[in-house]
């Protein structure tokens, strides 16, 4: 007969209550997407003989690509939802005719006109929407009918050409800086480096009592050497862009209401019942649905919210040029799918950060810029960001595949 040897479990000293730190491993995808973006602009920064990184062409890498931070961020939201949106480039070019119309034409103030055009964006989101969430017709198919209707109105409103001689005022939106309010520090805008510091202060308090909450409510957290050595990253690269943007001229408008996008979308995906049902959504419908989600109007409100933002991402583009263009939005909706799967989102939905597809979207920024500044025949330029989001997703599925089998 055989017999079995039972262990004893270990009991604590008297007095002394064993307890487990509750932790949450690093995402190491997010990592490695920060990584191979400090990689690509060294890179560039060596191939460049150091021109990436001079003030001018960080205002510009700001400016010029900020259409694709903002639509990244609504289509971040469409993807993680389990959707995509084809039509954001043509919305884009659309909105900025009828920016540009109802100021030239209609006499309207270009404040009044540009919320008029981004309203028009919502609509147009609203628009697609209903198509998708109560009608039930796929949001490829709704969107690629979009794609066509919208840059069809656009040609339409502009007959083909273009409308320049926009405002001053509005101009800035896209290509305009704050004031130098507080005068030059050591030949640098005062105020820029102000801004830069306020930036790090508010993110180390949000940081840390985002933490001591964890703490007190003993919810897995992340590991204090990884979370300060994030911290601290982070701070140094808001401190260098602070920096450099203050050797230029100054803090653009655009950046100001990048963060602002960025941190509202964050807060939304991470800490509103929305955000919560729109990953239960993206991971697995059916489930949701018994959950008791109401899958039709978040679906609504996901596309609603994707015509918003490609309506102030039109109102940023028509202000960059200094005029609505017929051929304006073109490949736009390509270059923010690209950054959203660069940035970590899954092709089959349920995931996916506001943060990873601003990184994505740098991603794309930092390429076009450094390419362009090596002459590189923009025919080169889309092969190699095709190849980019192709070994991107590859990596992506490729890591999956290794987590399910280990």
């Amino acid at each position: 007969m055989s017999t079995s040897t039972l262990t004893a479990p270990t009991t604590p000293a008297p007095g002394k209550k064993p307890r487990k730190r509750p932790s949450i491993s690093v995402n190491l995808r997010q990592y490695g997407i920060l990584a191979a973006l400090a990689v690509i602009i060294l890179l560039f920064e060596i191939m460049t003989d150091g021109r990436l990184l001079l003030p001018g062409n960080i205002n510009n890498l700001i400016q010029q690509n900020a259409y694709v931070l903002i639509l990244a961020v609504g289509m971040v939201i469409v993807i993680i939802g389990g959707h995509i949106d084809l039509s954001v480039g043509s919305v884009v070019a659309m909105v900025g005719a009828i920016a540009a119309i109802a100021i030239q034409q209609w006499g309207l103030p270009w404040w009044l006109a540009a919320i008029v055009a981004i309203g028009v964006g919502a609509l147009v989101g609203a628009w697609q929407g209903f198509w998708v969430a109560f009608v039930g017709i796929p949001a490829f198919i709704v969107t690629l009918a979009g794609m066509l209707l919208f840059r069809g109105l656009t040609l339409v409103l502009l007959t083909g050409g273009t409308i320049s001689g926009l405002p001053e005022g509005f101009v800035a939106i896209g290509a305009g800086w704050f004031p130098g309010w507080l005068g030059e520090l050591g030949g640098r805008d005062a105020l820029t480096l102000v801004f830069g510091a306020v930036a790090v202060v508010l993110l180390i308090l949000q940081q840390s009592r985002a933490r001591a909450a964890q703490r007190r409510l003993d919810l897995a957290r992340e590991p204090l050497v990884s979370f300060w050595i994030k911290l601290g990253i982070a701070s140094v690269a808001i401190l260098a862009l602070a920096w450099l943007l203050s050797d230029y001229a100054g803090t653009p408008y655009i950046l100001i209401i990048l963060a602002v996008i960025i941190l509202a979308y964050t807060f939304l995906l991470r800490n509103t019942v929305f955000g919560r049902h729109v990953y239960a959504i993206g991971g697995n419908r059916f489930a949701a649905m018994m959950s008791g989600v109401k899958t039709r109007w978040i679906d609504f409100f996901i596309l609603t919210n994707m015509g918003l933002l490609a309506g102030l991402a039109g109102v940023v583009s028509t202000a960059r040029a200094g005029g609505a263009v017929a051929s304006a939005g073109t490949n736009y909706e390509l270059d923010a799918i690209a950054a959203v799967f660069i940035g970590g989102a899954a092709v089959t939905g349920g995931v996916g950060t506001v943060v990873g597809a601003v990184i994505g979207a740098l991603v794309m920024g930092v390429l076009n810029m450094g390419l362009s500044i090596l002459s590189v025949d923009a025919a080169w330029q889309m092969a190699i960001k095709g190849l980019v989001l192709l070994l991107a997703v590859a990596f992506d599925i490729f890591n999956k595949k290794r987590g399910s089998r280990s």
